[in-house]
Parts: C-alpha cells; structure tokens; sequence
C-alpha cells in the first residue's frame, strides 16, 4: 500500500482547483483511478485536471462512449468512464492499453469495476461527501500504489 493523501474542498471551485493542481504536476503515463458516489463531482474533478493539462476545449463525462481523448494540451488527456462496462474485456475495444500505457494521462472513473486490468502503478482518488460539513464539503483521499 502507497502513501496517503487527504484533501478537503468546501466548494467545486476547491474541487476543481485541487483537479487543476494535480494536472498541473502530472507527467506522461500517470495513471488516476477516480472513484465515488454519483453526483459527488467526477466529472467537476475531470474538469479540473484537464484544465491543469492545459486543455482548453470543453470537457464532459464519456458515460455512453467510455472514452473521451483530449489532445489539446501539454499532454494527451485520456477520461474513461467505465459504469457502465461489464466485462474487463469490453476495454479492449476501447484503446484502452494503449492510453493507459501510452504517453498521455489517464483518468478513469469507477476503475474499481475493472480493477484487474489496471496497471500496477496508478494514483487511487476516492471522493466522498459528508452532508454535516455541509452541502460542497468533499473529501478527497488519493492512494498511490
């Protein structure tokens, strides 16, 4: 098991920011598995680290198409979402291997549910939500394995 980090945001904005902040450090082939509940801000943080990678075009979550590929910036983004996959070998047909180990960043959502195909090293992100810190408050803890 890798290091531990905590992060806590009050609103998107922190969320996003802290998104940027790690786009901003990560180097080709960093790998980031994003997991958490719906509607906990996924796709916000995806915002976030595309905007560190300096992509400029829009953004939005790839549930009905697995994979968005984002080439405008210092370095390939790469946003899987994979809810809705459910056989690990559905990803082969995705290009899946080479952007995972190619030369961009990867961010995959719910990579829990393909777990066994993840590489070896990769960053765990899990976004969390505790409603009595109130309504924008995340907890954000990121694993490296």
């Amino acid at each position: 098991m890798g290091k531990k980090e905590i992060v806590e945001t009050f609103s998107q904005e922190e969320t996003r920011d802290f998104a940027k902040s790690l786009g901003e450090k990560a180097s080709p082939g960093d790998v980031f598995a994003l997991s958490g509940d719906l509607g906990v801000g996924k796709t916000v943080f995806a915002k976030g680290m595309a905007e560190g990678l300096g992509i400029t075009e829009p953004v939005s979550s790839p549930t009905f198409t697995i994979l968005q590929e984002y080439t405008s910036g210092r370095i390939p983004f790469y946003h899987f979402d994979v809810y809705r996959v459910e056989e690990p070998e559905e990803m082969e047909e995705t290009g899946f291997d080479d952007a995972i180990f190619g030369s961009g960043v990867s961010l995959v959502e719910w990579a829990e549910m393909i777990e066994e195909i993840m590489p070896d090293h990769y960053t765990k992100i899990l976004i969390e939500k505790e409603p009595e810190k109130g309504f924008d408050y995340r907890k954000i803890t990121l694993e490296k394995l």
